[in-house]
């Protein structure tokens, strides 16, 4: 089980300051290994319940939902969490962990796209959407879950490719379902869809010190009715990504293997997704950080991170209108973030954080909201 929450202070900027929010998540899993328990060796299970709740600091910042200071405001309440199945090959052709199967009451975000380092950062457009849900309204985030499965396949360390399809359920996320939503959307289940992923990439080791990183492009096809900001009716959205990870500096202590496989130094990250502006409101979206682990002598635990994300609004999108009667447009919206997680012990931290949204909600009528904050978090 784990506890997480986060107090925000606005304390200028935004639509109203100086003010303060928290909110807050507790969930409880159980992973089950049927090598060990029923000596089915590569098999394992995953079930899980979360609650959330508290006040939504955007309140007072005025960003989109992209750009939420928190990663915690969707999904509110308690919720059923993806319960299902993986079977990974022990060997094929010779080859450990050549093939991994996966199904069941599944969410595709905690399989690709999946970027380690940017889950430090508590803004949602870096932590969590990556330019693809929020105002987008791909499924891009922890609250989704729905049937299918993912298929992966492993021919050597440097190379993996995999696809996955799963049911494409209007408003999933949605506080009154929990989670429960077992036969898609309740209303009217003619509205189901497919939800399709498929994601390619290399990890290549560089270096004598066999530095690790991650090159990989993917696509998303989601199979659900909408409209093109023209009024134009289509069935589907879809989205590409690039992402390129990379630890550039490992701390050396020691020699042989063991020094290769020592976490602390500094990594890179970056990410980069398109959707077409036609029926996407943010169809370019980037963002770039480094992350220090073990970056002070005795905290070998400890991690500082700072990123930069950016997204631009389509020009497709109608304009807004204003309180004065006249019209705003949405061009562009960014944040800038900075955190040090303190492990207090195995199971606790502490990690002050600061945040700057610049254009909340892209239009220019909100000020750049400025932001300190305390996220903290209990593992048991």
């Amino acid at each position: 089980g784990g506890w997480k929450g986060s107090f925000y202070g606005l304390t200028s900027g935004g639509v109203d300051s100086p003010r303060g929010a928290f909110d807050e998540e507790l969930t409880i899993g159980i992973s089950v290994d049927f090598g060990k328990l029923a000596g089915i060796e590569g098999l394992t299970g995953q079930a899980a319940v979360r609650y959330r709740d508290g006040r939504n600091p955007n309140i007072y910042a005025g960003a989109s939902s992209t750009f939420n200071p928190s990663r915690y405001q969707s999904g509110q309440q308690w919720r059923l969490m993806p319960v299902f199945l993986s079977y990974t090959t022990p060997e094929l052709f010779g080859i450990r962990n050549f093939l991994t199967i996966s199904a069941g009451w599944q969410n595709a975000y905690a399989f690709f796209a999946d970027q380690p380092e940017s889950k430090l950062f508590t803004n949602n457009a870096i932590g969590t959407t990556k330019g693809l849900g929020g105002v987008n309204g791909f499924p891009w985030g922890s609250s989704y879950a729905a049937w299918g499965g993912y298929l992966k396949v492993e021919p050597s360390e440097l190379f993996y490719a995999m696809g996955g399809l799963y049911l494409a359920i209007p408003e999933a996320a949605a506080l009154g379902n929990h989670g429960l939503d077992f036969a898609g959307y309740g209303p009217d289940p003619s509205r189901n869809g497919l939800y399709f992923l498929a994601e390619t990439g290399l990890r290549p080791k560089l270096g004598p010190g066999a530095l690790p990183g991650k090159y990989a492009f993917g696509a998303i096809y989601w199979g659900l009715e909408n409209r093109t900001f023209s009024g134009t009716a289509v069935d589907q959205k879809y989205a590409f990504y690039w992402q390129a990870d990379q630890m550039l500096f490992r701390e050396r202590r020691g020699a042989g293997p063991e020094a290769r496989r020592d976490p602390q130094g500094l990594y890179a990250f970056t990410f980069l997704s398109f959707a077409p502006p036609s029926n996407n409101a943010m169809p370019f979206y980037f963002h770039a950080g480094l992350v220090y682990k073990g970056p002070l002598p005795g905290r070998d635990s400890d991690q500082a991170g700072l990123a930069f994300g950016h997204g631009n609004y389509s020009p497709d999108k109608p304009a807004e209108a204003t309180a004065g009667g006249g019209s705003v447009r949405q061009t562009y919206e960014a944040v800038v973030e900075a955190d040090y997680r303190f492990q207090v012990c195995r199971n606790v931290f502490l990690q002050p954080f600061w945040q700057y949204i610049i254009r909340p909600d892209g239009a220019g009528q909100v000020q750049n909201a400025n932001i300190f904050g305390l996220h903290m978090g209990v593992t048991f």
